[in-house]
């Protein structure tokens, strides 16, 4: 179950670090809408410019707190919880937008881990 953890923690870690500090000007298949960019996809859901840079730091700073968490116990539960949260938001977001639901898959599965990380803390 650990090792699960463990794993779990590293598919966030770098999924999110991918998103949003390598990949967030490219085109994906699962950017909201027809964005072109991470940026241009908050401004399909509607969301003001300021919104997409808290989502994106908050996105960061959870995603650090689920990696300190193999050597600092107590900072996983925050991680996960709010990235919980955070991919909840984003999932809303898709289904708002009308959205198809294969869209919505990334941030199913990070939500999955997530809540699989707090759970197992």
């Amino acid at each position: 179950m650990e090792i699960l953890k463990y794993m779990s923690q590293i598919i966030i870690v770098v999924g999110i670090f991918n998103v949003w500090l390598v990949r967030f000007n490219k085109q994906t298949q699962y950017r909201g809408g027809e964005s072109k960019s991470l940026e241009e996809e908050f401004r399909v859901y509607g969301y003001p410019q300021w919104f997409f840079y808290l989502i994106g730091g908050l996105k960061i700073l959870f995603a650090l707190c689920i990696g300190a968490g193999f050597w600092v116990e107590n900072v996983i539960k925050i991680g996960a919880s709010g990235m919980s949260i955070l991919m909840l938001g984003a999932i809303f977001s898709h289904l708002k937008v009308k959205d198809s639901v294969s869209k919505c898959v990334p941030a199913t599965i990070m939500l999955g881990l997530s809540l699989f990380i707090f759970m197992s803390s």
